[in-house]
C-alpha cells in the first residue's frame, strides 16, 4: 500500500480558509484533517470539512457531461461526450455573441474561493467574449463598502491577536457555526478573564456561551452603535490624542452622536436602555484603562437596508477609544484587502472590448432573467453560465429566480459537483473537479496566510477543473490569446504581487511545498494611523460618501420592512424573519451530504413562546411562513432563543430536499442595501400559521 500526505487548503466561503492535510492511500483520499502546525487552523476542521471525503466520493457526484432531455427543472439528463458538450456550448455562444455579446452572463461566486479555479481563466474567457459583467454582491458588498469608506479597505485586526483582548464584541455572527478558529481565540481570551459580548437578534450557540447577550431587532445595529458613540462622548471615554492625530471629522461626529441618546436607540432596537449603557461603559471603560478591546463583525448585520451604514458606524468605534493602539484592539470584518492579489494577471481585464459591457447585479438575477430587451436594460439575457454558485437555492426571491431559469429560450450551462436545484434547469451540465482534484492558491478573509492547494487525487470520472473547461471553450471559440494556454501552475505563480512588500516572499513552488505562509504585516497596523483612506485617517466624516449621494456621517437607516417604515405591511406581517447559516451547512454546500443533513434533520423555524402562543402553535407543529412574495413550510421549535417579534429559519436548504420543495428565499426580496448594491436577506416581515399537517 502506498500512503502519502498532501498539503491542501479549504476552498469554501468561510473566513477560516483552513490548511488541510489529505491522507491518500493507493490513489484514494481516506482522511482530511487540519494542519496542526498552521497557527490559525491548529489541527481543527469544522464539522463539515472534517467529513470531506463523504462529499468527494458521494454516490451522486457528477462524473460525465450531460444534456437535458426533460423539461427545465425536472432534472432529467443523458450523458454526452466532452467534445459534444463543448461544441454545443460554443455553437450557441458564438451565435449569440455575433448579435449581442452582452446577452451572455456568467453567474459565479464563492463555491470555491481559490484564485485559480474561482476567477482566472473564466474571467479571461468572459472578458474576451464581451459578455455582461457580474456584480458579485450576494454576500458581503454592503459591509465592504461601509468599512472601506471608514478605514480605506477590507482590513483590520489579525485574528491571532484576539486572545489578548479584554473585551470582545461578537457583532452579527455565530462563529461556533461559521468561524470556529476565531471562536477558539475568543474562548482563550475568556479563559484569561475577557468579557465576551454577543450582539445578535438570535441567541445562537455562540451567544449562549458569551457572558452578555444583547438582542436588537434585525436592521437596528446602526442605532445601537450611534447610542454607544453618544455614551462614549458623553462620559468622556475617549482617546483624545488618537482622535486628534488619526481621525477626520470628530466634531461633526460628536454633533451627530448627541442626537442619539440611549433611550432613542433602545426604543428602535427593542432592548433595555440599561443594556446599551452597560455595553458602552464596558467597551469604553476597559479601553480607558489601557486594555485592548476588540470587535469581531460578521456579515449578518449588513443584510438589511441600512447594512452598509451599520458596519460603518461600528467601524468608527475603535478609533474613538484608541483601540487600534493595541495588536489585540480594533475591528475585523474581513482581511481580504490585506492580500495584494494580482487581479490584472489573473483575470486579464485588458481583454475587454473598448466599450465596457453592462453590469448585472447577481442579487437581482430573478428580475433580470425576466426582463425583455429595452434601451435602459440592453439585450435580453439569452445565455447564463453558472459555476461555483447555486442561485435557484441561494438568490433572493427564489420564485422569480426559478421562473427566470425556466425560460425555454434561455440557454443555461452549469458546472457542478452535484445535481443542485440550479443544475436541474441546465441545458448542458458539466462535471467539475473538487478541491482534492485540482491545484489552487488561496488568500483568506479571516486571517493573513497565503495557502497552496495541491491536487491529492486524480479527477473522478470525466470531471475537469474550471480552468480546463474554460480553456476548452476558449479554443473552440477561436480565442488564441497566449493567456488561454497558461497552466494552472503558471496562473498560481502570479497570484500575488511580489512588488508589494506584504507578499515579497511569495514563491509558488515553495508555497506548494510548505503549504502556507503569512503576509508581512505589522501586528498593530493602525497604531499610528496610516489608514488607506484618502486622508490617511479613520474617516468619521467621509467626503467620498457625500460625493456618492450618501450621508457622510454615521446615521441610521431603518429597514424596508418594519413597523416604523411600513406600518400597513407590519400589520399584516408582524414578525421579522432572519435565515442565518445552519451549523452543518455552508450556504447551500453540504446539504446533500447525508450525515450532515441528518444532523440538521429538517427545516425548522425557531419562534418565541409568546409569539407561538398568540398563534396557537406548539413545539413540533408544522407551520407555514408567508408574506406577499411566497411561503415555505418548516417545523416549529418554540424557544426563547428567538427574541419576541422574531422568527429564525436556519438555512439554506436545497429546495428539492425540503418537504415542500421550498426554502427561506421564497420570502426574501430583491431590494438592495444602502451601499454596495447588496441583498437584504434579513429585512423581511412574515406571518406564521399552523398548517394542520401532522408529523
Amino acid at each position: 500500500m502506498t500512503t502519502k500526505t498532501i498539503r491542501a487548503a479549504c476552498p469554501h466561503d468561510c473566513p477560516d480558509t483552513c490548511a488541510m492535510l489529505v491522507t491518500v492511500e493507493n490513489g484514494i483520499a481516506t482522511k482530511v484533517r487540519g494542519d496542526p502546525e498552521h497557527p490559525t487552523t491548529a489541527g481543527v476542521l469544522c464539522t463539515k470539512v472534517a467529513r470531506y471525503t463523504e462529499r468527494i466520493y458521494h454516490a451522486d457526484r457528477l462524473l460525465h457531461p450531460m444534456r437535458r432531455v426533460g423539461a427545465k427543472g425536472e432534472g432529467k439528463f443523458e450523458a454526452i461526450s466532452w467534445e459534444e458538450a463543448i461544441d454545443t456550448i460554443a455553437t450557441r455562444l458564438k451565435a449569440i455573441a455575433a448579435r449581442a455579446p452582452e446577452a451572455i452572463l456568467p453567474y459565479n461566486y464563492a463555491g470555491t474561493m481559490g484564485l485559480v479555479q474561482g476567477e482566472s481563466m473564466s474571467a479571461r474567457f468572459f472578458h474576451r467574449l464581451g459578455a455582461s459583467r457580474l456584480d458579485r454582491t450576494i454576500c458581503a458588498s454592503a459591509g465592504a463598502a461601509g468599512i472601506t469608506y471608514t478605514l480605506g479597505g477590507k482590513v483590520g485586526m489579525d485574528v491571532e491577536q484576539f486572545q489578548d483582548a479584554q473585551v470582545i464584541l461578537i457583532w452579527g455572527g455565530n462563529p461556533i457555526a461559521s468561524n470556529v478558529h476565531f471562536w477558539m481565540r475568543a474562548q482563550e481570551a475568556k479563559r484569561r478573564g475577557a468579557i465576551l459580548v454577543a450582539i445578535d437578534p438570535y441567541r445562537s450557540l455562540t451567544a449562549e456561551k458569551c457572558q452578555i447577550h444583547i438582542a436588537p431587532l434585525p436592521g437596528t445595529d446602526a442605532a445601537l452603535a450611534l447610542a454607544m458613540m453618544h455614551i462614549l462622548i458623553r462620559d468622556d471615554l475617549l482617546d483624545h490624542d488618537y482622535i486628534a492625530r488619526h481621525t477626520l471629522g470628530f466634531d461633526e461626529l460628536k454633533a451627530r452622536a448627541m442626537e442619539w441618546p440611549p433611550q432613542r436607540a433602545a426604543e428602535i432596537c427593542g432592548v433595555p436602555v440599561e443594556q446599551i449603557e452597560q455595553l458602552a461603559q464596558l467597551y469604553g471603560g476597559t479601553a480607558r484603562t489601557g486594555q485592548p478591546v476588540a470587535i469581531r463583525l460578521n456579515y449578518g448585520l449588513q443584510r438589511v437596508r441600512g447594512g452598509g451604514m451599520a458596519v460603518r458606524n461600528i467601524a468608527c468605534l475603535p478609533a474613538l477609544v484608541g483601540a487600534w493602539r493595541h495588536a489585540a484592539g480594533g475591528v475585523q470584518l474581513s482581511a481580504s484587502d490585506s492580500f495584494p492579489k494580482n487581479a490584472q494577471a489573473l483575470q486579464r481585464p485588458d481583454l475587454l472590448p473598448g466599450k465596457l459591457p453592462r453590469l448585472i447585479n447577481m442579487s437581482t438575477i430573478g428580475d433580470d432573467l425576466l426582463r425583455p430587451a429595452s434601451p435602459g436594460f440592453g439585450a435580453q439575457i439569452e445565455a447564463v453560465i453558472v459555476f461555483n454558485a447555486n442561485p435557484v437555492a441561494v438568490a433572493p426571491e427564489s420564485p422569480k429566480v426559478a421562473q427566470g431559469f425556466a425560460r425555454d429560450d434561455l440557454f443555461t450551462v452549469v458546472l457542478e459537483h452535484f445535481q443542485t436545484d440550479t443544475a436541474d434547469y441546465a441545458d448542458i451540465l458539466l462535471p467539475a473537479t473538487t478541491q482534492l482534484e485540482h491545484a489552487d492558491v488561496h488568500g483568506a478573509y479571516g486571517h493573513l496566510y497565503m495557502l497552496a492547494n495541491n491536487p491529492a487525487i486524480a479527477p473522478l470520472g470525466e470531471a475537469k477543473p474550471n480552468t480546463e473547461i474554460f480553456r476548452l471553450l476558449a479554443a473552440r471559440m477561436g480565442f488564441d490569446d497566449d493567456c488561454f494556454h497558461e497552466t494552472d501552475d503558471e496562473i498560481a505563480a502570479r497570484a500575488f504581487n511580489r512588488a508589494d512588500p506584504r507578499a515579497a516572499h511569495f514563491d509558488w513552488q515553495e508555497l506548494k511545498r510548505i503549504g502556507w505562509r503569512k503576509l508581512a504585516i505589522a501586528d498593530a497596523p493602525f497604531a499610528n494611523g496610516n489608514f488607506a483612506t484618502p486622508s490617511g485617517k479613520c474617516e468619521f466624516y467621509c467626503a467620498r460618501m457625500l460625493a456618492d449621494g450618501l450621508d457622510p456621517l454615521p446615521s441610521y437607516i431603518p429597514p424596508y420592512e418594519s413597523a416604523a417604515s411600513n406600518p400597513e405591511l407590519a400589520q399584516r406581517y408582524p414578525l421579522a424573519m432572519i435565515s442565518p447559516p445552519a451549523r452543518n451547512f455552508l450556504n447551500s454546500t453540504f446539504v446533500n451530504v447525508e450525515s450532515l443533513r441528518s444532523t440538521e434533520g429538517e427545516p425548522h423555524l425557531d419562534m418565541h413562546p409568546r409569539d407561538a402562543a398568540e398563534r396557537g402553535i406548539a413545539d413540533g407543529d408544522m407551520v407555514r411562513i408567508r408574506n406577499d412574495r411566497g411561503a415555505f413550510i418548516a417545523r416549529a421549535r418554540v424557544t426563547d432563543h428567538a427574541r419576541p417579534g422574531l422568527v429564525v429559519g436556519l438555512s439554506i436548504w436545497w429546495k428539492k430536499l425540503a418537504s415542500d420543495g421550498k426554502n427561506a428565499n421564497e420570502l426574501t426580496s430583491q431590494r438592495l442595501t444602502d451601499m454596495g448594491r447588496a441583498p437584504t436577506f434579513y429585512d423581511v416581515l412574515v406571518e406564521v400559521e399552523r398548517t394542520g399537517i401532522e408529523a
